[in-house]
């Protein structure tokens, strides 16, 4: 097996001592500058990289960051959105020469473990935190272990329902101290388009099929759709949501069970694109036109709704600029900077084949 060079192998191979090697790799003082300049290329030459775990427990930083998923495993193969994200988060920490130590787990007890485990062993420097949850141990843990870390998302606060204005700056209001670095999207507002789009075609009775119920994302989409149906006069009985699991399974279920009621709603909402795609299926299954006597919309832009037929009408964001907001911030962090809250540029509903005017008898 092939050996991983030493400290020991440079030193010989350059004709110097170890500890002159320990001084021109630690910019330490003690060594010419042509020793210096010598021994780094030797190392480079041998394919020396330091060891992290012992810079770890020396105090110097890991150059890694973790980041972990506490969602069920059959819902993340089909689903885009993780994916985008992870790759402008990796496209940032690759720039900086950081690693992203990935991991999902079963619920939000085993996350709060892997972070204790991962404090413990000085396994990372920082955390990438998603899916703010309505009742979340995550934040004061994190505190507690003085864990670097930045929340994707914006967790729910008592004025939760006031609309995050656009931007991508950096900054925290005085009012509401900011304890742990945050990157945030405007879903309230992003579901006032959604409705205002729908309502304006003449819709009056329909259904968002939701997400995970204990996400703080998911009820804040559920209290706008309900706040901007009330502003136009539509209860509960017409505009309402259901919730699932986010897989394809869930949302076609779901969409069997709204479209068999009585009084069927004329428009759906998905929160993600697997699931409206999902729905689009089951509408056809059933003999149910699509924009015809029903329209659909999807929460994420992708592929996926490109190129279904007809194609969906989608918000359209970007999910790769939203993970490299956060690795900006975590890596902000690391380097001394207080923690802040930057604002992702809100989601735009493009129109697509999907949606229309309800058929006139409904």
């Amino acid at each position: 097996m092939a050996r991983r060079p030493t400290i020991k192998d440079i030193a010989r191979q350059a004709g110097v001592s170890e500890s002159a090697v320990s001084f021109a790799l630690n910019d330490r003082p003690g060594v010419s500058q042509d020793t210096r300049a010598r021994i780094r290329r030797v190392a480079e030459e041998l394919g020396w990289q330091p060891n992290s775990a012992a810079r770890a427990l020396s105090g110097e930083r890991s150059g890694v960051v973790g980041l972990v998923l506490a969602r069920p495993a059959h819902t993340l193969g089909v689903e885009s959105f993780f994916l985008q994200l992870v790759s402008g988060v990796q496209e940032v920490l690759s720039a900086a020469r950081t690693a992203l130590l990935f991991q999902v787990v079963e619920d939000i007890d085993a996350e709060c473990a892997v972070y204790r485990r991962w404090w413990a062993e000085r396994r990372v420097d920082g955390v990438l935190v998603v899916d703010p949850r309505t009742s979340d141990p995550r934040p004061a843990l994190l505190e507690g272990l003085a864990l670097p870390a930045v929340t994707i998302g914006e967790a729910l606060s008592p004025d939760s329902g006031a609309a995050a204005g656009p931007g991508d700056g950096r900054g925290s209001s005085p009012a509401h101290p900011v304890t742990l670095s945050s990157v945030r999207a405007d879903d309230a507002g992003a579901m006032a388009q959604v409705l205002e789009h729908l309502y304006g075609l003449g819709h009056r009775r329909i259904v968002h099929v939701a997400g995970l119920p204990g996400l703080a994302h998911t009820v804040r989409r559920m209290e706008s759709l309900r706040t901007e149906a009330a502003r136009r006069g539509l209860g509960p009985d017409q505009v309402r949501s259901v919730v699932t699991d986010y897989s394809d399974a869930e949302g076609a279920a779901a969409t069997r069970r709204v479209l068999a009621e009585p009084d069927p709603p004329t428009a759906l909402v998905y929160d993600n694109d697997v699931m409206a795609v999902a729905g689009s299926a089951v509408a056809a299954e059933l003999g149910i036109p699509v924009p015809g006597r029903l329209s659909i919309v999807a929460w994420d832009d992708s592929a996926l709704c490109r190129v279904t037929h007809p194609r969906l009408t989608a918000l359209v964001r970007d999910t790769a600029g939203f993970g490299r907001l956060a690795a900006e911030e975590l890596l902000a962090v690391l380097a001394g900077s207080p923690p802040g809250v930057r604002i992702s540029e809100r989601p735009r509903l493009e129109p697509r084949d999907s949606t229309a005017p309800p058929p006139a008898h409904t």
